[in-house]
């Protein structure tokens, strides 16, 4: 149907057998969501690194002066999608007999939805949360401390130290998981191989890493992610 007002009434006092003249398909509205969409499918596809305004406009099939009436710079990306990695956390009501435990489920599930996007917890570390569902997280966050007895000024400096934790790891991750399916990938060691060179080390200048090689070794990655989380939140005792 034509768009302007007086061609659709024209077409409708057509006379009967006069075709209407065909319309060009109406583009679909730039949003923010459909910008965010855009944005998080470059990541999953390929990686933090190539998210670019003209990467984003390219899948939207528009330009970017398009873009930038509805954000402001390449910035404001960043400022989407982690609000939309935000808005997928679940927060349970605060309960001062297992806030630790809950903190750790929140972590856990920023965890997740970074690892989804390699490389996209930096990000997050390059972010002054405005978005809301950012700070709606940081408000859970912060009310699960509170209600745990942590005095306030401990609550935001740990809220800091946990949100930098869980954006470091996942970035950690992201990066061993690129260098692994690269070509020269071969440099990323396995458990046993560690533990093998571990043991060779000269014994006079190495005794206490050729000992306890398989311990340093030890665990998965999401294993030192709650070892640490505990380090963290078992500091942090009313």
């Amino acid at each position: 149907m034509p768009s302007d007002p007086q061609q659709r009434r024209a077409a409708r006092h057509a006379q009967p057998g006069t075709a209407p003249a065909p319309s060009s398909p109406r583009r679909t509205p730039l949003t923010l969501d459909r910008i965010t969409d855009a944005a998080l499918q470059v990541c999953a596809t390929e990686g933090y690194d190539a998210l670019t305004i003209r990467r984003v406009t390219a899948l939207l099939g528009t330009g970017p002066s398009s873009l930038y009436t509805h954000i402001v710079n390449r910035d404001d990306l960043d400022d989407l999608i982690i609000g939309r990695l935000c808005s997928q956390i679940v927060l349970p009501e605060p309960d001062p007999t297992a806030w630790r435990e809950q903190l750790r489920d929140v972590c856990a599930q920023l965890r997740d939805q970074y690892l989804k996007y390699p490389g996209v917890s930096r990000a997050a570390l390059a972010t002054v949360p405005t978005h809301l569902e950012t700070l709606r997280v940081g408000e859970g966050m912060l009310a699960i401390l509170l209600a745990g007895g942590v005095d306030p000024r401990t609550a935001a400096w740990a809220m800091d130290a946990l949100s930098l934790y869980v954006a470091g790891y996942a970035m950690e991750r992201s990066l061993v998981q690129r260098r692994q399916g690269a070509q020269d990938g071969d440099w990323v060691l396995s458990q046993e191989e560690l533990v093998r060179r571990f043991s060779a080390l000269p014994a006079d200048a190495f005794p206490h890493t050729r000992q306890h090689a398989p311990e340093l070794t030890s665990g998965s990655g999401h294993d030192r992610f709650d070892f640490t989380l505990g380090l963290i939140l078992d500091g942090l005792a009313p």
